[in-house]
C-alpha cells in the first residue's frame, strides 16, 4: 500500500501496518513520541493496522490531536482507577477537554480530597503496570447485554440511543473495558505524568431534568516541568479570578436570588459606566449612531426573524393581552425594526447603528459561571446597513476599530471563520459569497484566520475574535457576523443610484461581547490592578495625622474637580495599615499628607506598581495623573 505522507511525499508498505510500524521505519525517535495518527484526516489509533492506500500523519504531544489521544487514554485510566477503588461507581462519559479531561461518575458518596488523592495513586499505578490498548467491536444487542451485565445503566442508554447501524467499539486496558470511539495511545504508559484538578457536579447529559453526577477533572503532559508549568498557570488563574476579586474589590456580586442575574457594586458601576464611555467615545469617532430598542417584543417579530424556530429553547417568554411576547435574547430584529421605520437611500449607507442592549438567554444552571456565563448580559451591539459594494470597506473599518480597542487593553488576538452550519437560512451561493468577502477582507489587512467549519450563525458566516489575556488564555469576545438573510426576512430596502429599491447588506458586530463578560475577562487579565484610567478609586489621600485631615480634603476636592476619582482615607488607623488597605483594593496611587508635605506645600506620593515616588507639587501629580488617564496608558 501507499503511504503520502503531509509534506506530499510518499512510501510504498506491508498492507497491515500501523502507523507505529511506520513512525519505526523513520526514526526509533519518532515511534518513541508517536501518540496516534490521522488516516486521511480522521482521528485513528497508531496501533490500529491499515489496509489500504492512504495520507497519513504521524500525531505527537506537539500536535493538538495527538494531546488530544493522550488524554483521552488518561480519562480511562481515570475511571479505571475509580472502579477499582469504588466498584459500586456506575460510569458515564469522559471526553479530552482543552488542557486535560474529565470523567463523570454515579456514586452515592461524594468524593473526598482524601478519595482524590487515593484516585490519582491508583492512576499511577495503573500507568507503571503499561497495560496495551485493544479496540474490539460488537453488534448493538450484543453490546447492551455487554454493558447490562457489567451493571452500567448510563452505557446502556448511550448505546440504545445510537443508530441501528452504528459500529459499536470498545477499549479494553487490562481488567477495565469502557464503551468508546478513540482512538486511544498505544498503552497506559504513554499517559506519564497525570494531576487531577479538581470535582464539580454535572448533570446527566446536561439536563437539569437528570440525575446529578460527580465530575472529575484532570490533566496529562508528556513532561512533568509542563505539567508543574500548568499548575503554577492554574493557581496564578485562582489568584485572578474575578468572582474572588469582584467580592474582595466591591465591584460586583452573585447571589442564590438571581442565579446568573449580577449585581454590580457602586466601585463597579465606576468600571462599568468608564467602558461604557469609552464605547461611546470610539464609536462616534468611527461615524456611529447610538440606538435603544425595546427589551420585550411581540412572538410575530421573533418569528419573522427566525429565533423563535431556531433559539425559543434559550428565551424567556411572557404572555400580554393574550399574546405571546419574547424578553429579547439579542438585539437584531429591533434594529430591523428601526431601519425600516423611514426610506433610505444609497447616500445613506453605510449606516452604523450601536445599541448597548439588555439581552436575557435561558442558560442551564450549571453552565453558569461568574460574569462569563450569566442569564442577562448588556451586549455592545451594532447593526450596519450597507449596500454590497461597501461590503468589504465596512469589514476592515471594523477590524480597524476592533484593534484599537484590544491594544487599549494590552489584548493579543486570533480571528477564526466560522461557516455555514446544517441549521441556516439562505441558498449556499449566498453563504459561499459571504465567507469569500470575510476572507478577502481579512487577507487584504495582511491578518490570518483559521478556519470553523460549519460552526457560523444560522443567518451568515462570521469572524470570531479570540483575545488572549496575559496568561495565554483566550476568550471569544468580539465577532462579525455578515447577514444577507435578515434584511430579505424584514423588506428592508434602499433606493439606489439607478433609483430602483435594492436590498441592504447587513453586519451584526460586537466588540466587548458583553459589558459583563469584558469586565470579567479584564479583571482577571489585570488581576484587579486596573490602569488608572480604568480604577474604579484612583487616588488615595491618607492623612498621617488629624491636623493634616482638612488639607487633605482639601487636595481631595481638588482632584475631583479635575476629572480625578478619590476617596480619603480619614479612619484613626496607623499610616501602615492604610497603605496595605489601599493596596489590597489595588488604588493605583496613595498621597500621604504628613505636617512637613503641607508646609511644604507638596504630597508624598506612593505608586501601586512602583512605590514611593517623592515629593511634588499637587498639580505635577494632577498633571501626570490626568495625562495618564487621557492616553489610557497601561
Amino acid at each position: 500500500m501507499i503511504i503520502t505522507f503531509p509534506d506530499g511525499s510518499q512510501r510504498e508498505y506491508q498492507n497491515g501496518s500501523t502507523a507505529l510500524d511506520i513512525a519505526a521505519s523513520i526514526s526509533p525517535r519518532l515511534a518513541k513520541a508517536t501518540l496516534g495518527c490521522a488516516i486521511d484526516g480522521e482521528r485513528a489509533d497508531a496501533f490500529r493496522p491499515i489496509e489500504q492506500d492512504c495520507s497519513l500523519k504521524l500525531l505527537t504531544f506537539e500536535d493538538a490531536d495527538g494531546r488530544w489521544t493522550l488524554r483521552h487514554t488518561g480519562s480511562h485510566i481515570l475511571a479505571q482507577a475509580v472502579k477499582r477503588l469504588f466498584p459500586e461507581t456506575k460510569l458515564a462519559i469522559g471526553p479530552a477537554i482543552e488542557n486535560g479531561f474529565y470523567y463523570d461518575f454515579d456514586r452515592d458518596e461524594s468524593f473526598t480530597p482524601e478519595d482524590l488523592d487515593r484516585i490519582e495513586k491508583e492512576m499511577n499505578k495503573i500507568i507503571a503496570e503499561n497495560l496495551k490498548e485493544e479496540r474490539f467491536e460488537l453488534p448493538r444487542e450484543e453490546a447492551i447485554a455487554f454493558m447490562e451485565e457489567r451493571q452500567e445503566p448510563y452505557k446502556v442508554e448511550l448505546i440504545r440511543d445510537l443508530p441501528e447501524d452504528a459500529v459499536i467499539s470498545f477499549y479494553r486496558q487490562g481488567d477495565f473495558v469502557d464503551l468508546c470511539a478513540g482512538p486511544h495511545v498505544a498503552s497506559t504508559g504513554k499517559v506519564k505524568n497525570v494531576k487531577i484538578m479538581s470535582v464539580a457536579g454535572a448533570y446527566w447529559r446536561g439536563s437539569e431534568k437528570n440525575k446529578m453526577l460527580q465530575r472529575i477533572y484532570a490533566t496529562a503532559f508528556e513532561k512533568k516541568a509542563d505539567l508543574d508549568e500548568y499548575i503554577q498557570r492554574i493557581e496564578e488563574a485562582k489568584k485572578r479570578d474575578h468572582r474572588k476579586l469582584g467580592r474582595e474589590l466591591g465591584l460586583f456580586m452573585l447571589l442564590d436570588e438571581g442565579p446568573g442575574f449580577p449585581f454590580f457594586l457602586p466601585k463597579g458601576m465606576v468600571l462599568r459606566n468608564t467602558l461604557i464611555d469609552y464605547w461611546r467615545e470610539i464609536h462616534k469617532r468611527y461615524g456611529y449612531v447610538e440606538i435603544s430598542t425595546p427589551i420585550i417584543l411581540r412572538r410575530t417579530l421573533w418569528e419573522r426573524s427566525g429565533h423563535w424556530e431556531h433559539y425559543k429553547q434559550n428565551m424567556y417568554t411572557t404572555i400580554i393581552d393574550e399574546e405571546d411576547f419574547a424578553v429579547k435574547p439579542m438585539n437584531c430584529p429591533g434594529g430591523m425594526l428601526v431601519y425600516s421605520s423611514e426610506p433610505h437611500s444609497y447616500r445613506d449607507l453605510p449606516l452604523r447603528c450601536g445599541e448597548l442592549g439588555l439581552v436575557h438567554r435561558h442558560e442551564l444552571s450549571g453552565a453558569l459561571h461568574g460574569l462569563f456565563r450569566v442569564r442577562c448580559f448588556t451586549q455592545d451591539d451594532a447593526h450596519i446597513f450597507m449596500t454590497p459594494e461597501q461590503m468589504k470597506d465596512e469589514i476592515k473599518n471594523v477590524v480597524r476599530l476592533f484593534d484599537e480597542v484590544y491594544s487599549t487593553f494590552g489584548l493579543k488576538y486570533e480571528i477564526e471563520l466560522s461557516t455555514m452550519p446544517e441549521d441556516h437560512i439562505g441558498t449556499v451561493e449566498e453563504w459561499e459569497h459571504n465567507q469569500d468577502i470575510l476572507k478577502e477582507a481579512i487577507t487584504d489587512m495582511g491578518k490570518t484566520f483559521v478556519v470553523n467549519e460549519g460552526d457560523g450563525a444560522f443567518y451568515g458566516p462570521k469572524l470570531d475574535f479570540h483575545i488572549a489575556d496575559c496568561l495565554g488564555r483566550t476568550w471569544q469576545c468580539g465577532t462579525i457576523q455578515l447577514d444577507s438573510q435578515l434584511p430579505e426576512r424584514f423588506e428592508l430596502e434602499y433606493v439606489g443610484a439607478d433609483g430602483e429599491k435594492h436590498r441592504p447588506i447587513m453586519i451584526h458586530r460586537v466588540v466587548f461581547g458583553s459589558i459583563e463578560r469584558f469586565i470579567g475577562v479584564i479583571t482577571e487579565h489585570f488581576a484587579g490592578a486596573f490602569p488608572t484610567w480604568l480604577a474604579p478609586v484612583q487616588v488615595k489621600v491618607l492623612p498621617l495625622t488629624d491636623r493634616t485631615l482638612a488639607v487633605s480634603k482639601d487636595i481631595a476636592d481638588q482632584l475631583d474637580k479635575a476629572g480625578v476619582r478619590v476617596e480619603v482615607d480619614d479612619r484613626n488607623e496607623k499610616l501602615g495599615y492604610k497603605i496595605r488597605e489601599a493596596q489590597l483594593q489595588k488604588v493605583p496611587y496613595m498621597l500621604v499628607i504628613g505636617d512637613r508635605d503641607v508646609e511644604k506645600g507638596v504630597v508624598s506620593v506612593r505608586s501601586r506598581s512602583k512605590g514611593d515616588l517623592g515629593a511634588m507639587t499637587l498639580e505635577a501629580f494632577q498633571a501626570m495623573v490626568r495625562e495618564e488617564i487621557a492616553t489610557k496608558a497601561l
